[in-house]
C-alpha cells in the first residue's frame, strides 16, 4: 500500500476559519483499511465543540446570506476549481483512507468538483414564483435560507458525498456544520485549504469530526441548528428523526437500500451482465443504491447466474493504489466482520456460487472476492438486510407480478434497475416497484438536476437540483393588493 505524501498525523476540528482540537483534548485513532493500524489521530468532538462551531456558523450567518445569488455562485466556482487543482491528492487521501481502488476514487474527486459548479449554476438561473388574481391583488415568493445547517456524512466515497451536502447549503446561504464519518476522515482535512483558497468567509463552513453517539447527537440536539441532512444507515436515520422532533428540525433522510435488478429473458445479456457487475461490485460494493439483489426470468436464470459467477471470479481484488485494481479493501475491520459474518449467514440460507472467501494472494487487509449467493428465497436476510459489500443475491421469478413482488419484498426503496427489450413492459415494472429511482437499461447513471432519494426506510425527503434549493430555504408568500380590498365590515353596522 503506497502511503501518500503529506499525511496528517493529527486531524484537527476547523472552526471559524481555524484548525482547533477539541475543548477537552480528545483523539480517537484513524486506521487504514490494508493494515488497520493507526496511521493518525482525529479530534473527537463533543457537545462544546458543537456549541463552539454553531456559535461561529451563527456569526458568519448574516453576510453570507446577505450576498447576491451571483456573488456566492462565483465562490463556488472558486472551490471547484481547487478541489480539480487537488483532485490527484484527493484520490489518493480517499483511496488510502477507505479501500477505494484509485482508478474509481478519481472519478470520485471529479463528481465532486462538479457538484460546486452545478450548483453555482443552479442558484444563478433559479427563479422565483409570482402569482396574480386578475387586478386585485398580486403574489410572489421569497426564498430565505433556512439558518445553520446540519450536515452528516457517510464514510463510503466520503469526500463526494460532503460536497453534495456542501455546494447546495453554500449556494442557497446557509452556513453549517459539517460532522464526516469517523472512519474516513482524511479526504475532509483537504477542504480547509480549499475553503480558504476559494475565499469562503471564516465561520461560514465549520468542521467538526468525532464520534457519530457524541459529535453528531451534539448536532442533531443543537437548538440553534434548525436543519439535519444525513446520509447512513436506516437505523440512525430513526434515531436523528425522533432526537430533531424535540425542536421539530426540518431533516432530509438518505438512508439504505437493497437494490432489486430485474432481468428478463428478453433483454441485451451482456449489457445487463457488465451492469450487474459494475453496479453491485465497484466502490466495493459499500454503496447505498448497488444493485444487491438480482431477480432474473426463469428462462435466462441459469445461464444469467453462470455467467456472473464466473465474472464474479475473475474481478480484481488488490491494493486500493494499484490502477489495475477493480474492489480494494472494506472500510473498516469492524464493517469488514459484519460482511463476513452475512457471508456465513448466506452460506446456510442459499448456493454460493462464486467468491465468499478471502483472495489467496492478499493475506492481510479487509479484502473479500466479490461474492454471488444463488438460488436465494424472499425470506432470507441475505435477501431481505442491507450487507454493503460485494454480496450479491440471485433469484428466479416467473412473470411480470412475480416480478414486481420480489422487487418489492424488502423495507427498503432507494433504487431499482429493470432490464427488458420490452419498453412497454420496462415502463410498467418502473411505475410498479417502490422505488425513489429507477433505471431501465442502464446502471446507475445520475443527472444532477434529478431529485436523489428513497421510499419505505430508505429514506425521508429528496435532494438533487432545485429539490436541494428547496431544502436549504424557506419559501415566504408574499401577497399585495393592487387595488381598493374590499373586506366585509364586521363591527361596522350602526
Amino acid at each position: 500500500m503506497t502511503t501518500p505524501e503529506g499525511l496528517p498525523s493529527f486531524i484537527p476540528h476547523w472552526i471559524g476559519g481555524e484548525p482547533v482540537p477539541s475543548a477537552d483534548g480528545l483523539v480517537f485513532d484513524v486506521s487504514d483499511p490494508v493494515s488497520n493500524q493507526p496511521y493518525a489521530e482525529a479530534a473527537r468532538g463533543g457537545a462544546a465543540d458543537i456549541d463552539k462551531a454553531v456559535a461561529a456558523a451563527r456569526g458568519a450567518f448574516p453576510a453570507w446570506s446577505a450576498i447576491s445569488n451571483r456573488a456566492r455562485a462565483t465562490v463556488l466556482n472558486r472551490i471547484a476549481d481547487a478541489v480539480e487543482a487537488r483532485q490527484d491528492r484527493l484520490a489518493l487521501f480517499e483511496s488510502y483512507d477507505s479501500g477505494l481502488p484509485i482508478t474509481q476514487a478519481r472519478g470520485q474527486a471529479r463528481r465532486a468538483a462538479e457538484n460546486f459548479r452545478y450548483f453555482a449554476d443552479v442558484i444563478v438561473a433559479l427563479g422565483e414564483e409570482a402569482f396574480r388574481q386578475g387586478t386585485e391583488q398580486f403574489s410572489y415568493v421569497v426564498r430565505t435560507p433556512v439558518g445553520v445547517a446540519g450536515l452528516i456524512t457517510p464514510w463510503n466515497t466520503p469526500f463526494m458525498l460532503e460536497s453534495w451536502k456542501l455546494a447546495p447549503a453554500l449556494a442557497s446561504g446557509c452556513t453549517l456544520i459539517l460532522k464526516p464519518a469517523e472512519w474516513t476522515p482524511l479526504s475532509a482535512s483537504l477542504w480547509p485549504e480549499i475553503f480558504e483558497e476559494a475565499g469562503v468567509p471564516a465561520g461560514v463552513v465549520n468542521i467538526v469530526h468525532g464520534i457519530g453517539e457524541e459529535a453528531g447527537q451534539a448536532l442533531v440536539d443543537h437548538p440553534d441548528v434548525p436543519l439535519i441532512s444525513f446520509t447512513g444507515s436506516t437505523d440512525t436515520g430513526r434515531h436523528i428523526i425522533r432526537s430533531s422532533a424535540q425542536h421539530l428540525k426540518t431533516t432530509s433522510m438518505e438512508l439504505g437500500g437493497k437494490s432489486p435488478v430485474v432481468v428478463f429473458a428478453d433483454t441485451d445479456l451482456e449489457a445487463a451482465l457488465d451492469s450487474v457487475v459494475f453496479g453491485v461490485f465497484s466502490l466495493n460494493g459499500e454503496r447505498c443504491t448497488a444493485g444487491s439483489r438480482v431477480l432474473v426470468e426463469r428462462p435466462l436464470y441459469e445461464e444469467f447466474t453462470r455467467r456472473l459467477a464466473e465474472r464474479a471470479e475473475h474481478v480484481r481484488v488488490g491494493l486500493p493504489s494499484d490502477p489495475a485494481t477493480e474492489v480494494g479493501a472494506l472500510v473498516h475491520a469492524e464493517h469488514y466482520a459484519r460482511v463476513l459474518n452475512y457471508v456465513e449467514i448466506g452460506k446456510k440460507e442459499a448456493r454460493l456460487v462464486a467468491g465468499g472467501t478471502r483472495p489467496e494472494h492478499l493475506a492481510d487487509g479487509n479484502y473479500l472476492q466479490p461474492t454471488v449467493f444463488a438460488d436465494v428465497e424472499r425470506d432470507a436476510r441475505i435477501f431481505q438486510e442491507e450487507i454493503f459489500g460485494p454480496v450479491v443475491a440471485v433469484a428466479p421469478f416467473d412473470d411480470e407480478s412475480e416480478a414486481v413482488e420480489l422487487a418489492n419484498a424488502t423495507q427498503f426503496g432507494l433504487a431499482a434497475y429493470i432490464w427488458t427489450s420490452d419498453l412497454k413492459r420496462g415502463h410498467r415494472i418502473a411505475h410498479a416497484v417502490e422505488s425513489g429511482m429507477i433505471w431501465i437499461n442502464s446502471h446507475n447513471v445520475r443527472d444532477l438536476r434529478t431529485p436523489f432519494g428513497g421510499v419505505k426506510a430508505s429514506g425521508v425527503g429528496r435532494e438533487g437540483g432545485a429539490h436541494s434549493i428547496d431544502f436549504y430555504t424557506e419559501s415566504k408568500i408574499v401577497h399585495v393588493a393592487l387595488g381598493d380590498v374590499h373586506t366585509p365590515r364586521f363591527g361596522a353596522a350602526s
